[in-house]
């Protein structure tokens, strides 16, 4: 026997033990992995700017989404899909913040 023997079954238990550990994490919903159908992308939502003295129409439908101000931030949630939400980001991936609420300044120095 050489020294190289015992090292195999501890590696395999190590690799039993953390797929094993993945897998009960999963069933009792402690990881989630996200869909293609999860993800409401920031192309499919348009900001209309309102103009004084301009009308626009809006659709008396409301949306499924609803926005909240959540520690400065625009957290999204969706009303048909429980547990579905998001934050609301730009096409630099940079957070939308929320008015009203201290958000994070720049220190110009």
């Amino acid at each position: 026997m050489t020294e190289r023997d015992p090292a195999i079954p501890m590696i395999l238990t190590a690799v039993a033990t953390v797929c094993a550990t993945v897998a009960i994490l999963t069933y009792y919903g402690y990881i989630q992995f996200s869909k293609p159908q999860d993800a409401l992308l920031l192309s499919e939502f348009t900001m209309l700017k309102t103009v004084p003295g301009e009308d626009y129409k809006i659709s008396l439908q409301p949306a499924s989404e609803v926005a909240q101000c959540v520690d400065g931030v625009v957290v999204m949630f969706d009303t048909e899909q429980k547990g579905l939400s998001g934050v609301l980001v730009n096409k630099h991936k940079q957070a939308v913040h929320c008015i009203g609420e201290k958000t994070p300044q720049k220190i110009e120095q």
